[in-house]
């Protein structure tokens, strides 16, 4: 047998003992074949399929478990007895299963999870003991812990099959019952950076609101009596955040932190100004950490009245050239064009950032050359002071410049006493468009800003492919017609090596 047919004979003998045991449950010979296969550790993608055919239809079929009536104990007879041990050979390998999320090969460990949701879900919809009077509110908790308990590892990253586990989270049931278990899931005391990034990344997907669409997986849509308490979530949420706080942090897990803290947590927080130190130990990080601290602040300022009186020294000193290299750079452009929006701020601090960004435009590449000529129109357009940057003489060159570019407050930099010549020396760049960005300054300004949110996320291959659209009916390719298919004219260098028949 070659090894391309071994899986597939495998799979095909897996699938047909566990077919001979559904046909005659009595018999459990099949079961215990396919479960001593899987044990060996062999073919463990087959055997999590096979399990999931034959755990599934007994769950299904109602010929594993109990119907219970109240007041009453479950009898002992010889179909009880099978029934019990069918549960325990069930949650025994329910186990097993949960476990080969561990598994090195993402194959294996993708069925694994998906093997587990299943057999959840059916056992969600028919549970195991199920009595006659509760309301069908049953949902298998101890089984969803037990699967994000693995998530939640802190010997690898399972981004992977956290991105799978996203899938289920559409089920509001899953959803719910995944938020009342996180507490109880968080780690008290400094973890790992495996489970930092598992926890960010679980923390990340959920959503605390119900889905647009109401569905559920392990229970019947028809009769659930599961409610989605929004309080108790952002109750849990409040509490898991606490501790996320108090942990040691390495500077991928404190940037991804940051990202979790603005895009899904800050709303929900009771107290968000109880983070105005870390926001501010994060500012002096450097690099993406600042940018996204940033982003915190002036969410805290124009949400929570948070007064930070150095938050423009600190914004001003985060536009460094390594700024263009990172994938928060239109993070950075947008919040500081929010930031000077205000047209009552005073020139002299307008001035020195409209002088730093042109001085950084003549290293920046095209794509944010253009981003930065909008930008600095734009604060002339609600400075119309700043028009003497245009025109100023006595800084016309570079020898000459009065700026101090290494000065790190922006009202000590002498900007306001300098002029844009970086711009005019832009309007000579070999880009057409870059060019054509910085030749604003030798037009009259228009009367409407430009909107430079249409421009932040242009990469340098969009500004290539604009221009090759300007150009394209200009370029020949052939401006000599052939005499037939072989034939080049005279003068050709490729005839003197090449002979065409």
């Amino acid at each position: 047998m070659s090894q391309a047919e071994k899986p597939v004979k495998i799979s095909k003998f897996l699938r047909q003992k566990a077919q001979e045991f559904l046909s005659y449950p009595e018999n459990p010979a099949g079961l215990m074949q396919i479960v001593k296969h899987f044990e060996s550790g062999a073919d463990t993608a087959s055997c999590l399929l096979a399990l999931d055919l034959v755990f599934s239809s007994l769950i299904r079929d109602r010929k594993i478990g109990f119907e219970v009536a109240p007041l009453k104990t479950i009898e002992r007879n010889a179909e009880n007895d099978k029934r019990k041990w069918l549960i325990d050979r069930y949650e025994e390998c329910y186990g097993k299963v949960v476990n080969c999320m561990e598994h090195d090969n993402p194959k294996v460990s993708m069925q694994a999870i998906s093997t587990a949701m299943n057999l959840l879900a059916i056992e969600g919809r028919c549970p195991l003991v199920h009595y006659t009077s509760e309301v069908d509110n049953y949902f298998p908790v101890n089984k969803l812990k037990s699967i994000l308990m693995k998530l939640l590892s802190d010997k690898k990253s399972n981004t992977y099959l956290i991105n799978k586990q996203t899938e289920y989270f559409l089920f509001d049931d899953v959803l719910f019952y995944t938020w009342k278990l996180l507490p109880s899931l968080t780690a008290k005391t400094n973890p790992n950076e495996h489970y930092i990034v598992n926890y960010l990344s679980l923390l990340e997907r959920l959503q605390v609101h119900p889905n647009t669409e109401t569905k559920y997986l392990g229970s019947n849509e028809s009769s659930s009596s599961i409610v989605f308490e929004e309080t108790l979530v952002k109750k849990n949420l409040n509490k898991v955040w606490q501790c996320l706080m108090l942990w040691e942090h390495t500077p991928q897990t404190h940037r991804q932190l940051l990202v979790v803290l603005l895009e899904k947590v800050l709303v929900h927080l009771d107290k968000p100004l109880l983070l105005t130190d870390f926001l501010m130990d994060s500012l002096d990080v450097g690099g993406p950490v600042s940018l996204l601290a940033l982003q915190g602040i002036f969410t805290m300022i124009q949400v929570h009245n948070l007064d930070y009186p150095n938050i423009f020294a600190k914004l001003y000193s985060m536009f460094e050239p390594e700024i263009f290299h990172t994938k928060y750079k239109a993070r950075l452009f947008y919040l500081s064009d929010l930031f000077l929006s205000s047209t009552y701020l005073p020139e002299i601090l307008v001035a020195a950032f409209a002088k730093r960004l042109a001085r950084l435009a003549l290293l920046a590449p095209s794509e944010d050359i253009i981003i930065i000529c909008q930008f600095i129109g734009n604060l002339i357009l609600r400075h119309p002071g700043l028009k003497r940057l245009l025109h100023n003489g006595s800084g016309i060159s570079a020898s000459m410049d009065p700026y101090i570019m290494e000065e790190r407050d922006p009202l000590k930099s002498y900007a306001i006493n300098s002029s844009l010549w970086e711009l005019q020396t832009l309007q000579s760049h070999v880009q057409p468009s870059v060019a054509n960005a910085a030749r604003f300054i030798a037009s009259p300004l228009p009367s409407v800003e430009w909107d430079i949110g249409k421009v932040l996320e242009d990469t340098g291959d969009d500004v290539f492919d604009r221009e090759v659209k300007k150009m394209s009916k200009l370029i020949v390719l052939q401006f000599e017609q052939p005499n037939d298919g072989f034939s080049l004219e005279r003068g050709e260098k490729v005839n003197q090596f090449w002979e065409f028949s």
